[in-house]
């Protein structure tokens, strides 16, 4: 008797828990973000030849390329990082910089970004550019500093907060709120080194739509 009053006892209280547990459950919004524009070089039509941005698919993933003479870059926006393959079509060698790479959030706010192999510890250190030999490229990924940070605790651990505000409490917070970022802006600086000349391209990125949550 003892034993079944028991075992009704831990089914109420394991119950209890997941109601709980199902009350502070969170909801992430997920958006679409485009490559709207880029801002290349001075007098770049006449430089660096005739510009564009192009987008396609592939898989699942929405993706954006821009090509001059001088390089063809592949934009993919994820929650946390902007991911980009790079290939050099200038002839020379050109070079990145990483710590003269800065990014402007959706509130206008500039600061640094790290690149793949970076530490998270060492993530505001300098770090080494990088040199691509001519026809060559370079998968790599750009993650914003300010959106890496240390959870102290049993359970603590480095984690990585996503470029848009996108976790809501309960579904109607996302419904009502999530859908004010649509058109805001973002903006990745990108100093380029070609035959020791420095390049400034800006991509900005726009907030193109969110989608549908899933209930």
């Amino acid at each position: 008797m003892e034993m079944k009053k028991l075992i009704l006892l831990s089914c109420f209280a394991a119950s209890m828990l997941l109601t709980s547990c199902g009350a502070f459950k969170s909801y992430m919004a997920s958006y679409d973000i485009g490559l709207s524009s880029v801002e290349s070089p001075a007098d770049a039509k006449k430089q660096f030849g005739e510009t564009k941005v192009v987008n396609f698919t592939e898989g699942e993933l929405n993706k954006y390329r821009y090509e001059d003479d001088y390089i063809n870059i592949v934009w993919y926006v994820g929650a946390t990082q902007f991911n980009f393959e790079l290939t050099n079509k200038s002839g020379h060698t050109i070079k990145i910089n990483w710590d003269d790479i800065s990014y402007v959030d959706y509130s206008g706010k500039t600061g640094r970004v790290m690149h793949a192999g970076v530490k998270y510890v060492d993530r505001n250190s300098s770090q080494p550019a990088t040199s691509i030999p001519k026809d060559a490229k370079i998968s790599d990924l750009l993650m914003p500093t300010d959106n890496v940070y240390y959870v102290s605790g049993q359970y603590g651990g480095w984690r990585e907060r996503n470029l848009l505000p996108s976790f809501y409490k309960p579904q109607e917070q996302l419904d009502q709120e999530a859908g004010s970022f649509v058109g805001m802006k973002m903006k990745i600086m990108m100093p380029i080194i070609i035959e020791n000349v420095q390049n400034d391209y800006t991509f900005e990125f726009n907030v193109d739509r969110l989608r549908p949550s899933k209930k």
